[in-house]
């Protein structure tokens, strides 16, 4: 006898909203999030704690907190909410607030253009935190990789270092304008990798420009996100050429080209979706 799958519980949202927006760079914006809704955030220690922001039509005036099982019995699929998957770059218990940074590139995309766009007091609904990475205070070193989407992740781990920690970062941008201040211990290299516009050789930027380092001694812990075609590519050199073992890795694609992120989160399902080929 078949049996449904027991539906996956909801994760419990909070509600905040928009405190301040500060443009870090040309393409990226730092929102400030805070309000009475601060108390229901239960954070947790992940460095690469995320968010999934909820995204519904304004012209519904739905309201929060979205019961979105029960939204799929009276609404069509094109107008329920939507969530985009975002890095909390800090958390600031005495302020009651957190930070969230933003990839901007003009209209393209949701949540970029909104937030580009976000004023004092705009609601911002999403579930979570989610994440399991945080630094390995046992390992010999860190090499952090990533680009513009791994910026707050890379940026919450390296500062979370102690100060004799040893590492390197390599962070790929668009352009000398696009470098964002990053804080870390003096022992962590930082190298930036500028991109300009988009090529098909852009997913082997990362790749050539950590096969090119020199190696620290010891034992290294990785934490690599970013394109996913450039993390397959990372792939090869951490495992095929670097020999590590997966124990080691942190590696995940946190978006992949030419893919919303609905279709992104459901090729993870498929082959090409997948980092690690089973």
């Amino acid at each position: 006898m078949s049996t449904s799958p027991t539906p996956r519980p909801a994760r419990p949202q909070t509600i905040l909203e928009v405190v301040a927006r500060n443009w870090l760079t040309p393409h990226l914006v730092r929102l400030t999030l805070g309000g009475p809704g601060f108390d229901d955030f239960v954070s947790n220690d992940a460095t690469d704690k995320y968010i999934k922001i909820f995204f519904t039509k304004p012209e519904l005036e739905l309201e929060p907190p979205y019961d979105v099982a029960a939204l799929r019995e009276t609404l069509a699929p094109e107008d329920l909410p939507v969530t985009r998957t975002y890095t909390v770059r800090r958390v600031n218990a005495e302020e009651r607030t957190l930070d969230v940074d933003f990839v901007v590139h003009g209209d393209e995309g949701l949540a970029g253009p909104w937030a580009a766009n976000a004023a004092l007091g705009d609601r911002v609904v999403f579930a979570g935190p989610g994440g399991a990475y945080s630094p390995d205070l046992e390992a010999d070193w860190h090499l952090f990789v990533g680009d513009e989407s791994a910026f707050p992740a890379i940026a919450a781990a390296a500062e979370s270092l102690p100060e004799d920690a040893r590492g390197i970062v390599v962070i790929e941008i668009e352009s000398e304008d696009d470098r964002p201040t990053l804080a870390g211990p003096d022992g962590v290299a930082v190298h930036w990798i500028i991109r300009g516009e988009r090529t098909e050789d852009t997913p082997r930027l990362l790749a050539e420009a950590v096969r090119s380092l020199t190696w620290l001694e010891g034992r290294v812990q990785v934490f690599a996100h970013g394109e996913r075609e450039s993390m397959k590519a990372l792939r090869e050199v951490f495992i095929t050429e670097r020999e590590l073992e997966r124990s080691q890795l942190s590696l995940s694609g946190y978006w992949a080209y030419g893919r919303a992120e609905d279709r992104f989160q459901a090729e993870k399902r498929e082959p090409i979706g997948k980092i690690f080929p089973a």
